[in-house]
């Protein structure tokens, strides 16, 4: 998606994506709490790449309240957010070490070894250059700071809701949406690893895990209408909105708990920066 699209959803995308990968994004702080001198004196200075709506910054801090935080993104609105974001769940004196700069993730606005640590969460598979990306993360670290991601895993896993939405779309005469290819997820735990390697990184490790949140019917579908295909529901006549609603529910509520549980496989991959004068 561009900047423009991630303006446009924010207040959507906080409100109803956001509490979905929360909890695959915090563990990616378990990960990589061993690494970092985090419980030790002075102040560690972190840059969340892709902080989004600021949710895995705001965990850091409140994990580690010594730390400060550089929140960089292309979305101005999501910065907005997550400034919004800070300022209800963390102290006021622990919400201003949460400091947001729109930046490209590519091209970052800071010196060399500027940080003592990185992090990101679900950002790598959507850049237009991976490796680009890493090789700018390692720039801007310290060497032998730690850096820690998590994104999505390629996969093909069938999720029963959407075959039942999307069949409902089908027979109202509607276009499918369109597919999600996610070309930019790792193909593998082993591709993930080396893309790190490839970029200058030392100590790789990767891990697979797995995103999992249950729906309800109803949620699900508020979920779908009001966010995933807002778009198309917004343009519908009241009356036709309601019967494609009330058919989905009812196909919907059929479901057992277990289908209805969203899982979705993701991987976790941490490492340590090496000089920036290293061959890589």
């Amino acid at each position: 998606m561009t900047e423009t699209r991630y303006d446009t959803i924010a207040e959507g995308y906080a409100r109803w994506w956001g509490p979905v990968i929360r909890p695959a994004a915090e563990v990616l702080l378990d990960h990589l709490g061993p690494l970092w001198p985090l419980d030790g004196p002075g102040d560690l200075r972190l840059l969340d790449l892709g902080t989004g709506t600021g949710t895995l910054a705001v965990a850091a801090l409140t994990r580690w309240p010594t730390i400060s935080v550089t929140g960089i993104d292309a979305s101005s609105e999501m910065l907005a957010l997550a400034g919004r974001a800070a300022a209800e769940r963390l102290p006021t004196g622990l919400a201003a070490r949460f400091e947001r700069q729109v930046a490209d993730a590519a091209a970052l606005p800071y010196p060399d070894a500027a940080f003592g640590a990185a992090m990101s969460s679900f950002v790598l598979q959507l850049v237009p250059s991976r490796r680009a990306a890493l090789r700018e993360v390692r720039r801007v670290l310290q060497p032998g700071a730690a850096f820690g991601w998590v994104t999505w895993l390629r996969g093909d896993r069938p999720y029963e809701p959407d075959r039942i939405v999307n069949d409902v779309l089908d027979e109202a005469g509607f276009d499918p949406p369109e597919a999600d290819s996610r070309s930019g997820d790792p193909a593998s735990v082993a591709a993930a690893a080396g893309s790190m390697r490839r970029a200058g990184f030392r100590d790789v490790r990767a891990t697979a895990g797995e995103l999992e949140h249950r729906w309800d019917a109803a949620g699900y579908l508020e979920f779908f209408s009001r966010f995933d295909e807002a778009s198309l529901f917004d343009e519908l006549e009241p009356a036709e909105r309601e019967d494609l609603l009330g058919r989905m529910l009812d196909r919907l509520s059929t479901l057992d708990e277990a289908a209805l549980t969203l899982r979705l496989p993701v991987v976790y991959v941490t490492g340590r920066a090496g000089s920036t004068r290293s061959k890589v």
